[in-house]
């Protein structure tokens, strides 16, 4: 079904119920946006945004108490007449029984917190724009290595989960293994998070499923990791040609959006976790503004021009 439910985002955000008839689970937010409804509330309807989530903040609920009993009427009418997802007061405002009552008449979800309207905005529209994010699943392990979000790819049957489990057990923590689901929340941030029913767990050929979150403690689970780093498992092959310096990135690409990535050849005596915890830190420094590649290219050309100034 489109969209998020208002049943969802109300659990994840703690919110309360005043229409405690109501499914919540039937009501359905399909934009990542909200509405302050000042302008509506003042009787302008024009270019109404219907389809967001609405906020009453301290300045509208003023005013309406300010009104008189029958434009109050008339004006809770006029609003709640329209399809709204839901209407959400901030700061322990209250609606009145008026108000409730025509919400219940047209089918209007009506909740509340106690959080101030722009520090609850902000979250609302971050938690609606990570429910609402376009989404794929692909194969592969998620780990939080040193904060960076490590994706390892490859085959099946390679080596993910078991570098996956060493890096556990280096200190690390799992966010997912063998299915990955990735939202893209803005042009520069990808989220993977792990299905429901497989989160925290392990399949490991010849034991089976590990529950990695009660054998090792919460400290080395994660609910979702940014991906800043995708590493591509193959097996190693004689005549391949591998990069050994790194002065040209290779990307890949998930809904349009570009991740570092490494081909990483396999073959018996390699420490899988080791060198994942060196491509995560090397990453973190690139970041940071060095790049030991381009220093050392730097170095060589340096002593070649130093050679040269000499003969």
């Amino acid at each position: 079904m489109e969209g998020v439910s208002v049943e969802k985002v109300a659990k994840k955000l703690q919110l309360n119920s005043y229409m405690d008839h109501m499914d919540l689970k039937k009501f359905r937010i399909k934009l990542p946006d909200v509405n302050r409804p000042a302008l509506q509330l003042s009787g302008y309807f024009e270019h109404f945004e219907q389809s967001r989530v609405q906020i009453i903040g301290m300045v509208e609920y003023t005013y309406l108490e300010h009104l008189e009993l029958k434009e109050r009427e008339e004006i809770y009418r006029q609003f709640l007449h329209y399809d709204i997802p839901c209407v959400i007061f901030c700061r322990d405002l209250k609606p009145d029984e008026l108000f409730l009552q025509i919400a219940k008449e047209n089918n209007v979800p009506i909740l509340g917190t106690g959080r101030s309207t722009s520090e609850f905005m902000a979250e609302l529209i971050y938690t609606l724009s990570e429910q609402l994010a376009p989404c794929i699943t692909i194969h592969g392990v998620l780990v939080d290595v040193y904060g960076e979000g490590l994706l390892i790819m490859g085959e099946s049957g390679i080596g993910k989960s078991e570098a996956a489990l060493e890096l556990i057990r280096r200190g690390h923590r799992l966010v997912t293994d063998d299915v990955v689901e990735i939202r893209k929340i803005n042009e520069h941030t990808l989220i993977g998070t792990s299905p429901d029913i497989t989160r925290y767990f392990i399949e490991l050929r010849g034991i089976g499923i590990i529950d990695v979150k009660t054998l090792y403690g919460v400290e080395c689970v994660k609910e979702k990791q940014s991906i800043d780093l995708v590493i591509k498992l193959e097996d190693w092959k004689k005549d391949n040609e591998y990069d050994r310096l790194g002065l040209e990135e290779e990307v890949t690409e998930f809904l349009g959006n570009k991740v570092v990535c490494h081909s990483l050849p396999i073959r018996p005596g390699r420490n899988l976790a080791v060198i994942c915890e060196a491509a995560a830190v090397n990453h973190r420094q690139k970041k940071m503004g060095y790049n030991a590649a381009q220093e050392l290219y730097r170095r060589v050309q340096a002593n070649l021009n130093k050679k040269d100034d000499e003969e």
